[in-house]
């Protein structure tokens, strides 16, 4: 109970107080958009059905928005120490959160089905948690081959860092291959889902990555390369089925992850300096 009061509440508290206003935020977009029509909160469908009353909708469509981001909140806690055990638990969290979200869509957008709303939504949100996952899993690997670097039960480095850089060439093929294709398939002739990911996720992704490799090993080359390579392959894979120009992509990619190491390389050798100056 006490663990719960320190951690998972403030947490909860915090995801869902953010749903409610990403709703109300996105209330005041959606009127703006529809000008003329007056400002309404979406309602989880209860005015487009003729329900009565309408606040009553437009409170579940808001409990639902706190609820997801509540969800969310708590994913920022570990789940397990063990393995089978946190993998349990991460998939009911993420079977949770799915189902949430899938409900409100159901009720706000009735006039589709499940399918393409399992195929526009749940797509996104179960790459964008495996994403999440496997950064997470790529920082543990590195923290238990760094307890085992210092016990002296591992090698030195490898050449260009190239064994310690390879937990995160998984992440960068989601990030810069999987990712990518699957929002360019979901985009629409107006393709926000693809300009959203080449100007702020691809960068983020690449920075933060990047960072964490470099925090954790140093500056590893090959890194970057890997996510250049793996844009360089969407590109030519998706000049089957759009003609965008995707070149852009190629430089974001490798400079954000690039930039990510330097970055955390500095910090990896800040931090020997400073080990090294207390012995």
């Amino acid at each position: 109970m006490e663990e719960f009061k320190k951690q998972w509440l403030p947490r909860i508290l915090a995801g869902a107080l953010a749903g409610m206003a990403l709703h109300a935020l996105l209330g005041v977009v959606l009127s703006w958009w529809n000008s003329g029509q007056g400002f309404q909160f979406l309602d989880c469908g209860f005015s487009s059905r003729g329900w009565q009353p309408e606040w009553m909708g437009a409170l579940l469509s808001f409990a639902l928005w706190a609820l997801f981001w509540a969800e969310v909140g708590v994913a920022t806690l570990p789940f397990a120490d063990s393995g089978r055990e946190l993998v349990v638990r991460s998939l009911v969290h993420y079977a949770v959160t799915a189902a949430t979200m899938c409900l409100w869509l159901l009720l706000t957008y009735s006039s589709y089905g499940f399918l393409e709303i399992a195929a526009f939504f749940l797509v996104p949100l179960t790459l964008v948690y495996l994403l999440i996952w496997l950064g997470r899993w790529v920082g543990w690997f590195a923290e238990v081959a760094a307890i085992r670097e210092k016990l002296g039960l591992a090698p030195g480095p490898s050449l260009f860092h190239w064994k310690e850089s390879l937990p995160y060439v998984g992440f960068a093929f989601l990030l810069c291959l999987v990712l990518p294709t699957v929002l360019r398939l979901l985009d629409d002739p107006t393709p926000l889902l693809s300009v959203f990911y080449a100007f702020v996720l691809l960068p983020v992704g690449g920075v933060m990555s990047g960072l964490s490799l470099g925090r954790r090993h140093g500056f590893c080359p090959l890194y970057p390369v890997a996510c250049g390579a793996f844009i360089v392959v969407f590109i030519l894979t998706a000049k089957l089925y759009t003609n965008m120009a995707d070149g852009a992509m190629i430089p974001i990619a490798f400079v954000a992850a690039l930039a990510g190491n330097l970055a955390g390389a500095a910090q990896y050798k800040l931090k020997q300096r400073k080990g090294a100056g207390s012995t």
